[in-house]
């Protein structure tokens, strides 16, 4: 099969750590591939590379000449004034220009010569047809389906797109992006700000795609449903595994398995060449079988020692216990300029978990940050009890300039020694390279520990926790999940996972049942 695009010899480094080191690869079209992989491995910056957004130190990307191309930016402009309709109009741009075209065309046809007014039709003829054949005339139904399947339609499609939150306009990127049909889609995280009846039609859509793509998750389920390659990043190296992320998994124990085996073999062999190389080599009867061995020691190729990524351990302690009820709310309307919820009753006793539930856009995180005080409640009140302290975790977290993991938590909390800090860190799943690179260069997953690592630190009795999964690997949100299971305080949680919660909940606060 023809190739869409090949990767030669890839190799790129931030500053002396090498993250990739001479990927090759092929994708086919029609290929649903999971790109899958540890945090920091190297996901996104392989995503980079090929989308041209940053340079290899060496190796080269080939492109097939006539690809269509898109991959879901997470930071683009948008024009204040322009409605969700319009924007997602600009998928077809191509066509909408066509059309304008015909108009002109049209215009034109009034004053011509017959000779001309042939050349006219003709013209207009041609672009007719491209109309009809690209189904120009039922885009509108086309934009209707897609924002009503990423749950864009309940927003208004004539809403500014000004007004929408991080998740709103990721959600209608993604929206547009899906539209323009390109032959290779780039997902890093698509369903980040889905909620489970958009991530199934999401799903279903994906499944069905006619062309390629490639998708990074760490919703292991939704991978499984709709890949049929995996491209698994680990040691720098890329590793093709044909099926879906359950056959990916059942392959790659297999592969551990020989690759140690196979380092295991390889290092008794180099101990007995050695050990041969250094009692013969002085010899004058032996130095020539030395050399002959000596020189095959150096030709070799070496097997790096399979190592396991660092498994994080996290573990929230209580700094004091504060009374019975930690927070009451009453009649209390949430909202910025108009209330999404009126009248809402809510008490919290020690010890609860809750999670936080309802579709995106719903207000969740508004809630939280009226509950915390950070937004004026519109009417009624919210009291928290003697003692109760709360930390909070943000959905998003702008991550700019050049400090370090460890100045970020060294600068929060002086006190530490720089061993203290270096060690909470790599408790939390970072390496050492992680620790003095700077936060920006970081992976959503590496920054994502090291907000988690400061709110450990964090003097508290209540977690607020507004998406802690976004980003995070399944050793690493399992590790979050065990250690929430076992604190001693009370929590308030956003995800959309309910498999990340469902277990230790002790209630489910629906903001579905307050309209």
């Amino acid at each position: 099969m023809m190739s869409i695009l090949e990767v030669n010899e890839l190799t790129h480094s931030y500053g002396d750590k090498i993250v990739l080191r001479d990927v090759s690869f092929r994708m086919l079209k029609g290929e649903h591939i999971g790109l899958v992989g540890a945090n920091g491995a190297g996901k996104s910056t392989l995503f980079k590379i090929i989308t041209g957004q940053l340079l290899p130190d060496s190796g080269k990307i080939i492109w097939q000449p006539t690809a269509k191309r898109g991959n879901l930016e997470q930071h683009i402009q948008l024009t204040a004034g322009e409605s969700l309709r319009t924007y997602l109009q600009g998928a077809f741009q191509d066509l909408f220009a066509a059309e304008q075209e015909m108009i002109s065309l049209t215009e034109q046809m009034a004053n011509e010569t017959e000779e001309q007014l042939d050349k006219l039709l003709n013209k207009y003829s041609r672009l007719q047809t491209k109309l009809e054949q690209e189904d120009f005339y039922g885009i509108d139904a086309k934009i209707e389906e897609v924002a009503a399947g990423l749950g864009l339609t309940s927003l208004g499609l004539d809403t500014d797109v000004d007004n929408l939150s991080g998740g709103q306009r990721t959600k209608l990127l993604l929206a547009k992006l899906l539209l323009s049909k390109p032959d290779v889609l780039l997902l890093d995280e698509p369903t980040n700000y889905l909620d489970t009846a958009h991530i199934a039609w999401l799903e279903n859509y994906l499944k069905d795609y006619p062309h390629a793509f490639m998708l990074i998750s760490h919703d292991t389920a939704f991978m499984n449903a709709v890949v049929n390659v995996i491209y698994h990043l680990e040691h720098k190296q890329l590793t093709r595994y044909t099926g879906n992320y359950k056959q990916f998994t059942k392959a790659y124990e297999l592969r551990k398995q020989q690759i140690h085996q196979q380092y295991e073999r390889q290092q008794e062999e180099i101990q007995k060449l050695e050990t041969y190389v250094q009692k013969n080599k002085a010899r004058a009867s032996t130095a020539k079988q030395a050399k002959s061995r000596e020189k095959k020691l150096e030709k070799m190729t070496r097997i790096e020692k399979p190592s396991a990524p660092p498994q994080p351990v996290f573990s929230f302690s209580v700094s004091e216990q504060p009374v019975r009820f930690m927070l009451e709310a009453t009649d209390l309307d949430i909202g910025y300029t108009r209330a999404l919820f009126s009248s809402v009753h809510l008490k919290l006793e020690r010890g609860e978990k809750v999670a936080l539930i309802g579709h995106n856009g719903i207000g969740k995180t508004t809630t939280l940050k009226t509950l915390l005080g950070e937004l004026p409640a519109l009417r009624g009140s919210v009291s928290l009890g003697d003692r109760v302290k709360p930390a909070y975790f943000s959905q998003e977290s702008r991550i700019a300039g050049k400090q370090t993991a460890l100045e970020e938590i060294w600068s929060d909390f002086p006190d530490l020694t720089q061993k203290e800090v270096r060690t909470k860190l790599a408790r939390c799943g970072l390496k050492t390279e992680h620790i003095f690179q700077p936060l920006a260069s970081l992976s959503g997953g590496e920054q994502t520990k090291v907000r988690l690592c400061k709110l450990q630190l964090a003097e508290s009795n209540l977690l607020v926790l507004d998406e802690p999964t976004n980003h995070l690997d399944t050793i690493t949100k399992a590790a979050l999940q065990n250690a929430l299971r076992d604190y001693q305080g009370t929590i308030i949680l956003v995800s959309h996972e309910p498999e990340f919660y469902q277990d230790w909940v002790t209630q489910v606060w629906d903001m579905e049942s307050w309209t």
